[in-house]
C-alpha cells in the first residue's frame, strides 16, 4: 500500500473518529435520547445526502474500518465469558434474538444495495 493511500485512510479515519466525538458531545449538551453515535450516523448521511461532505472525503477511511470490523467485536466475545450465569439461563433467548436480527440486517443491506445498484443503473443480482 502507499504511504499516500495510508496517510489518506489515517486522515479519513480522524475525520470519522473526530465527527462521532462531536456527534456524541452534542446528543450529551442536549441532553438527546439517542446515542451520540447514531446522532453522527444520521449527521453523516445528511451531509453526504446535501453533498456538504463528499464520499470520497471519507471512503477509503470507512473501507479501512470495515475491514477491521471483526477486531471491534473481539473484545465483547471475550468479556461474554463473565456472564456464564446469565448465559445459561437465558442463552436460547439471546441466541434467537442473535440469529432473527443478523437476519434482518442482511435482508435490509441486501434490499438496500440493491435498490442502490438499480438506482445507479445497474442491474440487480438475480
Amino acid at each position: 500500500m502507499k504511504t499516500n493511500t495510508i496517510v489518506k485512510i489515517a486522515l479519513q479515519v480522524g475525520f470519522l473518529i473526530a465527527g462521532t466525538r462531536a456527534s456524541e458531545m452534542a446528543a450529551e449538551a442536549l441532553r438527546l435520547p439517542i446515542p451520540g453515535s447514531i446522532l453522527g450516523l444520521l449527521a453523516l448521511f445528511a451531509l453526504l445526502e446535501l453533498k456538504i461532505v463528499k464520499l470520497a472525503w471519507i471512503e477509503l477511511g470507512a473501507e479501512w474500518l470495515v475491514a477491521q470490523m471483526l477486531l471491534f467485536f473481539v473484545p465483547a466475545t471475550v468479556g461474554i465469558v463473565r456472564y456464564k450465569p446469565l448465559i445459561v439461563e437465558s442463552g436460547v433467548a439471546i441466541l434467537a434474538t442473535i440469529l432473527l436480527s443478523t437476519a434482518i440486517v442482511m435482508a435490509i443491506a441486501g434490499l438496500t444495495g440493491e435498490r442502490s445498484g438499480r438506482a445507479r443503473g445497474g442491474e440487480a443480482a438475480s
